[in-house]
């Protein structure tokens, strides 16, 4: 079924959260939004403000027609929860919409699920019927559709359901049957609908942090390392390689220099073997160089 914004993107039925169907709660106070007692559902401004924080990643979106340079173009470029523990990445919980989906090595940051989104009151009330007073409401909307349609990939499998309630994804009072049936409806939901950061899955953080300065103005994107310690642990490879190349090079200009300097009559067959082993040396040098660079510009993880 084709997705239209006009409607909520799931049928009534089907919704995993009815706490707001009625008008009053069982102590006969007024509606808070589920999950966030603070917020009274009459304070419709509010209510928007704080789901624009929770789902509009705007340094992202800001730049979101440059993110092929650090992804896979695609919003299904989304590896299932079971597929993320193959990888051997920890999920770490996040609540900014902005790390959502972000990797670095053996971690992936994932935003929860909040109930509310899966309230068809909630979509009906506030994302659906239009309020002219509130200029960013449509593209809070498609925020909150794009991270929410993010859980059709991350949840293929029941032991994918199972992941996401071990690490407190999504609402543990939820059956896998309903959920199916739930997230089945945003099958029909595209790229179009969505905001342009969600038409992109998952996103390489050290490739974040590479093109910050020139994307962002930040020296970084985030920035992970608490201790000095891990920061320059992870130099060590680099550095090595590139001691390794420069050695190789030297030895290989040193000997051909030696060589130069021998008798021609005598040592002319070892001259042409050292100069072919210095050229066959750095040429092969540089193309490992090339080889590591060009896999670190294309491998979308």
């Amino acid at each position: 079924m084709t997705y239209t914004s006009k409607f909520p993107p799931f049928l009534k039925d089907k919704q995993l959260c009815e706490e707001l169907d009625n008008d009053i709660t069982e102590a006969g106070r007024t509606r808070s939004l589920p999950g966030q007692p603070c917020l009274r559902m009459a304070d419709h401004f509010n209510i928007i403000k704080f789901m624009g924080k929770e789902f509009w990643a705007s340094n992202l979106e800001n730049i979101a027609s440059r993110l092929w340079i650090m992804s896979t173009p695609s919003s299904t470029n989304i590896n299932a929860l079971h597929r993320q523990r193959v990888k051997g990445r920890e999920i770490i919980v996040t609540e900014e919409p902005r790390l959502h989906l972000v990797w670095f090595y053996d971690r992936i940051f994932i935003k929860p699920l909040p109930k509310y989104l899966l309230s068809y009151t909630l979509w009906a009330t506030f994302l659906v019927n239009k309020d002219e007073s509130c200029v960013c409401q449509d593209e809070v909307r498609r925020a909150a559709l794009g991270f929410l349609r993010t859980y059709r990939y991350l949840i293929q499998h029941e032991s994918d359901f199972i992941i996401a309630q071990q690490e407190n994804l999504i609402p543990k009072n939820i059956e896998w049957e309903e959920f199916c049936e739930f997230i089945s409806a945003l099958d029909g939901v595209q790229d179009s609908d969505v905001s342009k950061r969600y038409s992109y899955g998952e996103l390489r953080l050290s490739r974040l942090n590479l093109y910050a300065p020139l994307l962002f103005g930040n020296s970084h994107y985030e920035n992970l390392h608490g201790q000095y310690g891990d920061y320059f642990a992870r130099m060590y490879g680099p550095i090595l390689f590139v001691f390794a190349l420069v050695s190789t090079v030297l030895n290989s200009m040193q000997v051909a220099l030696t060589v130069e300097q021998t008798p021609v009559t005598h040592w002319a067959a070892i001259r042409l073997a050292s100069r072919w082993f210095m050229s066959g040396s750095m040429r092969f040098d540089a193309g490992c160089e090339s080889r590591k660079d060009n896999g670190g510009i294309t491998d979308a993880g």
